[in-house]
């Protein structure tokens, strides 16, 4: 049974003595009750990370009072940390262009109450799935896009998300590139999903690629969208294997199964706040 929302404790600190007693510490002498914990030491790189999540009810400080005292504690250790709050009101906008299944993927598992967060638009360079979207009851803008008004689109797009309060954006199979002015908009906000052929079968037609080279395996990747294209930190991945007898539409078929579920696996990771970005990389406390 629930017992009401719950603090999630994301930090990362250079390596030391005392950094688990030191949160265990400031959680308990407060009258925290943990309810989930879990750490990594990079051991390579002299990093300790940690998740922490622990019942509100009870605790000693309010909302507005934990950030300072939480300051207090991770200034001398040189942690890095941020708090968020299970029942907060995560808002959240799909960008979609031609290709459904991963934005269908996704309208069902949010209406079935599968995923967290608050679905509040989707956005397309095409008009073809304002009907699917509307009937799921959410605004559905069509924003055209040529060569000449990239920028214009771009910044009309940035207005929506900005007046429907995003904070996170999920490019389910967008196919337009965003700008670097997008992308820091929304650091580490953005999550991409592309077929993991990359780099091997990059560009165009990449099962047909994939085909004719025989491959054994495909998959999917899902991944913070940073200024450089596809490769920035990764939140999820998957694979299915595959043969000879597969053909040009077996496989496409195969990956577009392993989009829409490492898709929603990424999402959900997301806003549940089990992903601490590090340089390149991600640790996922799944």
């Amino acid at each position: 049974m629930s017992q009401g929302p719950t603090a999630r404790l994301l930090l990362s600190a250079p390596d030391r003595p005392g950094l688990v007693a030191a949160i265990a510490n400031f959680i308990y002498d407060n009258a925290g009750d943990v309810t989930q914990a879990d750490q990594h030491t990079d051991e390579e790189e002299g990093m300790f990370f940690q998740r922490v999540e622990f019942r509100l009810e009870g605790f000693k400080l309010s909302r507005e009072e934990i950030p300072a005292a939480l300051g207090e504690v991770a200034a001398p250790l040189q942690m890095a940390w941020r708090v968020r709050y299970s029942d907060e009101d995560r808002r959240v906008a799909v960008l979609a262009s031609r290709q459904p299944h991963c934005l269908v993927d996704l309208l069902g598992r949010w209406h079935c109450g599968e995923l967290p967060g608050r679905l509040v638009m989707v956005a397309s360079n095409h008009p073809d799935h304002a009907e699917l979207v509307q009937r799921f009851g959410l605004p559905y803008h069509y924003l055209p896009v040529t060569p000449e008004s990239r920028s214009r689109q771009e910044q009309a797009l940035l207005g929506l998300l900005a007046e429907a309060k995003v904070e996170l954006v999920v490019l389910a199979r967008y196919m337009q590139i965003l700008s670097d002015r997008f992308i820091e908009r929304y650091p580490s906000a953005i999550i991409n999903i592309h077929h993991s052929f990359l780099p091997a079968f990059s560009g165009g037609h990449p099962y047909h690629q994939a085909h004719a080279r025989g491959v054994k395996l495909i998959g999917a990747t899902a991944h913070y969208a940073t200024a450089e294209l596809d490769e920035g930190p990764i939140i999820e991945q998957d694979t299915a294997r595959v043969s000879h007898r597969d053909g040009v539409a077996d496989l496409a078929r195969t990956g577009r199964d392993l989009e829409t579920v490492v898709l929603a696996r990424a999402v959900r990771l997301h806003l549940t706040d089990r992903v601490l970005v590090h340089g390149r990389k991600t640790i996922v406390f799944a």
